[in-house]
């Protein structure tokens, strides 16, 4: 059982590794979090019982069949040479051929082994789940805090706007015009606050623990100057396929069992008759008990079921191959989706800090002109609209990124 934690613990931790080498200085929480999450699920304790009743389930394969005693009392005593049978006693202990229960237990192993990659798939999962929800919850504090800058950048205009209505040079419309595009501001913000709170609650449900308990977001995720390096031979050893490599020799085992299991069992053991001695008699063993050791061996003749179960496990291995070619071909789309997905995300943050700088060159310019008296207002709010728009874009290009980052590494790290 050490073995087992200690070989997926160290699986884990590569994965983390990986995982977590993108976030450059700012991983710790996160990292902390997964951790709380690995030691917390129910999901994986649930996973790591059912490992522990299949592998106590080899113990139970390593045993012999029921002894068999039996006891009889003659009503009729019959009469032999040396008295009159009373009573008798019965043992007898059958055995598997041999390699039997070697065999019970070598499949009763493998079975033990698929249900070691649950816990493996279920570690993975369970980090994917948490990273994708911590991003989530990034976006939104990253997304309140640009609604926060936006909100001040309007306030700043709507002074200018009053001190142009009080000299002539602009129109009170101009004035609620951008009141009303801050209490829409303010009202986006406020639905990112409730939307905040919900996802905390799916986060702290995912480490299995308090949903109100606040969570520590990293300020700012940066875009990785270069991405690294993605093996996709990788993909051919994740525990999703070699959960079915190992399901495949489990029905190998099954086999070499049904085998041994259609071999005779052969048993020993012993009758004890006790005799009562006859009056009169001076025969030498007058009353001499009878004890008579016994052999006895179990054919199965009709051995249907045994063929029958062959053609069973034949079939099952085929119907797993396909199982795995199914999901391996699934695995490989979304592994490339992903890629792709992930370049996608760093095209349009690209795109995106190139609109913000033109877009801030043009509120400069705008800035500018208040200086001259010329400063049109209706511009002012289609720029702060325009900045806006970039701002989230490149909020959801980096979170994008990062996501793709974490599907990528649980597909082949």
């Amino acid at each position: 059982m050490k073995n087992y934690k200690n070989h997926i613990t160290h699986k884990v931790v590569l994965l983390l590794g990986s995982l977590l080498f993108v976030l450059q200085g700012n991983s710790q929480e996160l990292e902390t979090y997964i951790n709380i999450a690995l030691e917390n699920s129910p999901e994986i304790q649930k996973f790591e019982l059912q490992y522990n009743i299949a592998t106590e389930k080899v113990n139970e394969a390593n045993t012999l069949a029921n002894t068999d005693f039996s006891a009889g009392y003659f009503a009729l005593e019959p009469e032999t040479r040396t008295g009159a049978q009373r009573f008798k006693f019965s043992a007898k202990q059958m055995f598997p051929w041999f390699g039997t229960i070697t065999s019970r237990e070598n499949y009763a192993s493998a079975l033990a082994d698929t249900k070691y990659e649950d816990i493996v798939i279920a570690k993975r999962k369970l980090i994917v789940s948490v990273s994708e929800s911590y991003y989530k919850l990034y976006v939104n504090k990253a997304k309140q805090a640009v609604l926060t800058e936006n909100i001040k950048l309007l306030e700043t205009y709507e002074t200018l706007a009053l001190t142009s209505v009080e000299i002539g040079k602009a129109s009170a419309v101009d004035v609620f015009r951008l009141q009303i595009r801050q209490n829409e501001l303010e009202q986006s913000k406020q639905v990112l606050e409730q939307q905040f709170l919900a996802e905390q609650t799916v986060f702290n449900n995912l480490l299995n623990r308090e949903n109100n308990i606040n969570i520590a977001i990293v300020e700012s995720l940066i875009m990785p100057s270069e991405a690294f390096e993605i093996n996709t031979e990788n993909l051919a050893l994740h525990p999703e396929l070699l959960k079915y490599d190992k399901l495949f020799y489990s029905v190998e085992k099954s086999e070499l069992l049904n085998q041994k299991e259609s071999n005779p069992s052969f048993g020993f053991g012993i009758d004890y008759i006790n005799i009562q001695a006859a009056p009169d008699i001076t025969y030498a063993k007058n009353g001499q008990d009878i004890l008579m050791p016994t052999v006895s061996l179990s054919i199965p003749i009709f051995n249907k079921k045994y063929n029958s179960k062959t053609k069973q496990n034949k079939l099952q291995q085929q119907e797993i191959e396909f199982q795995k070619q199914e999901r391996l071909n699934i695995l490989k789309t979304l592994l490339d989706q992903a890629i792709n997905d992930r370049i996608s995300a760093r095209i349009s943050y690209n795109t995106q800090v190139k609109n913000l700088k033109q877009a801030k060159d043009a509120e400069d310019i705008l800035v500018r002109s208040y200086e001259t008296g010329t400063i049109d207002f209706n511009d002012v709010l289609d720029i702060q609209e325009l900045q806006l728009k970039f701002q989230i874009q490149e909020i959801e290009s980096v979170k994008a990124y990062y996501i793709q980052t974490t599907m990528i590494n649980y597909l082949i790290q």
